[in-house]
């Protein structure tokens, strides 16, 4: 019995330690990406005519 038990907590132990690597890996993953929103929004209001070229070339 306390063998199934042992192996009950281990897996659960195993199985939790799975989740925050999966959640610390998204926390990551979305930094990084609104990171480069942000990068990308700040060179667009000091320079638009650069990164809004093709934009402007459709309009006209």
């Amino acid at each position: 019995m306390k063998l199934i038990n042992a192996c009950v907590v281990l897996f659960t132990c195993l199985s939790l330690q799975g989740c925050a690597i999966v959640a610390v890996a998204d926390v990551v993953a979305s930094t990084v990406i609104y990171t480069g929103k942000t990068v990308v929004n700040v060179i667009d209001a000091v320079t638009p005519d650069i990164v809004n070229k093709k934009k402007k070339e459709k309009k006209d």
